[in-house]
């Protein structure tokens, strides 16, 4: 990734940034904890969208 981006690539990597993040706690209690968005229900993730920096790129 260069140190001068151009003002697009900054848009993605805000908002990949603000993606990635878990689920709210209310919404968690709203819904009665059923956000379970995962095709193995029974593995404890209730964002399916969370990103490790290392593991997995954004593709931009």
């Amino acid at each position: 990734m260069p140190s001068h981006k151009t003002f697009r690539t900054k848009q993605k990597l805000a908002k990949a940034q603000k993606q990635n993040r878990p689920v709210p706690q209310w919404i968690r209690l709203r819904t009665g904890n059923t956000i379970r968005s995962v095709p193995f229900p029974f593995l404890q993730i209730y964002n399916a969208k969370r990103r490790h920096w290392r593991k997995t790129r954004i593709g931009i």
